[in-house]
């Protein structure tokens, strides 16, 4: 697998992960949780993007 599209897995299942967690934590009043899983969903989605611009230079 080329390390763009690696990359852009990786972000996906970031964003994924992060969207449980927040979901959890608004579902058990923990703000916590909640804010650590916008965190991870905002971090996938950069990932996600670093995937993108390597797969646009080739790499």
């Amino acid at each position: 697998m080329k390390s763009g599209n690696r990359e852009k897995a990786k972000g996906k299942f970031h964003e994924g992960k992060g969207k449980v967690k927040e979901t959890a934590g608004k579902l058990t009043d923990n703000p916590k949780r909640e804010s650590e899983g916008r965190d991870e969903k905002t971090a996938g989605k950069a990932q996600g993007k670093v995937g993108e611009v390597k797969q646009g230079l080739g790499k």
